[in-house]
């Protein structure tokens, strides 16, 4: 089975790609939200990233 990547309809705050990011990786996704506060803090990427993903992943409209 082929994993695919999609914006999270049930676990989002915003915008749903940490959620996202989390179902497709099967981790917490407490811990790609900090990862993502981390960036932005420390590199200034990661509200660009977010934002990227943010506009180019499809949504899943297959979840319940």
């Amino acid at each position: 089975m082929v994993k695919k990547y999609y914006l999270s309809t049930t676990d989002k705050k915003i915008g749903g790609v940490c959620g996202g990011l989390a179902e497709y990786f099967d981790i917490d996704a407490l811990l790609v939200r900090l990862l993502f506060v981390f960036m932005f803090f420390s590199f200034g990427g990661g509200l660009l990233l977010y934002l990227l993903l943010w506009i180019l992943a499809p949504k899943n409209t297959t979840a319940w």
